[in-house]
């Protein structure tokens, strides 16, 4: 049997991941660190998942390790001794606040030489497995991968037996949307509950009281909008009702993009995709392009059309008779300007593209795809010669 130690905070990335180990079969040292954090209710939902685990046949060691003394000349407001939790979105730079210097160092230094320890009592490899995801990168630091092969690195060389110990990642290129989707199948493998499962945690920066999630924390919007996204409401309390918090994370969302939005994107490029804009004929970079390539969503990146699908109709917009199988695009009635249309909008982002006619190639179904360039980046395949 394969052996593992893990941070369990109690969060919703952590109790992911320790039901991610359970599914592989893997026997499960999990650790929970109380540091000074304000939201130690956390300690207290992680112990009551491991129970809830136990009482349905899965053996969890779970221990609590205390460093609030070690940690108590820390600065940030997610400890006790620091100032009020930001609101927003989880990728502003207020929430750089949140930040507990060298957090996940120490995390990681006391996991390892637990792990060290174990594989000599097992005469085996243990793994230290945690819960770090690309979502983590812009704010915390100690998230990124190079600092995890650093860390690692360092560990190797100071250490007898290293080779017994490695780290592993096994969210680190998901988001929270998909680790909620993992957890999906985990819990369906596992035979459990999961609104009991994900009833047992918190993500919240800043509960109160009563323990119930603020809503309007960097890290609670970005909880809120994952459960949006796999079509669950979430079954832990807020100091709101879901409707409430929701509606409120999807506001936070789309005031986030579109400030990004109005960054990245020139002025044509943002009246098109954001105001359902439109460019004039003949005028687009792509309109006339005949090399083969991709046709991506300007804002989001999604592949929307190939240049096997572009075809000339002369109406002086890119024109395609069929969009990529991995587009999905929306289709809405568009009543403006005293007609009767069909547009077309990224079905990840919501940028206007433009409209679908019905005269196209009839060998291709008929349909035509009249795109703005400016809703779209081409990239040329790579000529070999």
């Amino acid at each position: 049997m394969n052996h593992a130690v893990m941070a369990l905070s109690g969060g919703m990335d952590s109790s992911s991941l320790l039901l991610h180990l359970l599914r592989k079969g893997t026997a499960v040292t999990a650790v929970s660190f109380n540091y000074g954090q304000k939201h130690t209710v956390e300690l207290e939902r992680a112990a009551s998942l491991v129970n809830y685990l136990r009482e349905n046949g899965y053996a969890i060691n779970h221990q609590q390790a205390d460093l609030r003394s070690a940690m108590a000349l820390f600065q940030s407001d997610l400890l006790l001794s620091g100032g009020e939790v930001p609101q927003g979105h989880y990728e502003e730079d207020n929430m750089k606040a949140t930040v507990v210097p060298n957090r996940n160092a120490i995390f990681s230094s006391l996991l390892y030489g637990i792990a060290l320890s174990l594989s000599e009592d097992a005469q085996g490899p243990v793994s230290v497995v945690l819960g770090v995801h690309s979502g983590d990168h812009a704010i915390y630091p100690d998230c990124r991968p190079e600092f995890y092969r650093a860390l690692e690195h360092a560990f190797q060389l100071g250490n007898w037996d290293s080779e017994r110990v490695e780290f592993e990642l096994p969210f680190l290129l998901k988001d929270k949307t998909s680790i909620l989707k993992d957890a999906l199948v985990s819990v369906d493998h596992l035979g459990l509950d999961f609104d009991e499962v994900f009833r047992r945690t918190i993500t919240s920066y800043d509960p109160d009281d009563d323990g119930r999630s603020h809503g309007k924390t960097g890290s609670d919007v970005e909880r809120i909008l994952a459960f949006h996204a796999i079509g669950k409401t979430d079954p832990i309390e807020y100091v709101q009702p879901w409707d409430v918090v929701l509606a409120d994370a999807l506001a936070i969302e789309r005031q986030h993009k579109e400030q990004h939005y109005r960054e990245i994107l020139t002025p044509l490029q943002y009246h098109v995709t954001r105001e359902s804009g439109t460019e004039r004929a003949f005028t687009g970079e792509t309109w006339n392009e005949k090399r083969s390539g991709r046709y991506t969503c300007i804002c989001c990146g999604t592949l929307l059309f190939t240049s096997s699908m572009k075809f000339d109709s002369g109406c002086g917009w890119p024109s395609f008779h069929n969009e990529h199988e991995e587009a999905n695009i929306l289709r809405r009635e568009d009543f403006t300007h005293g007609m009767v249309r069909i547009e077309v909008r990224c079905s990840v982002c919501d940028a206007h593209l433009g409209h679908v006619f019905n005269d196209g190639p009839e060998a291709y179904g008929g349909e035509r795809y009249c795109i703005n360039s400016a809703s779209m980046v081409f990239t040329p395949e790579e000529d070999d010669s």
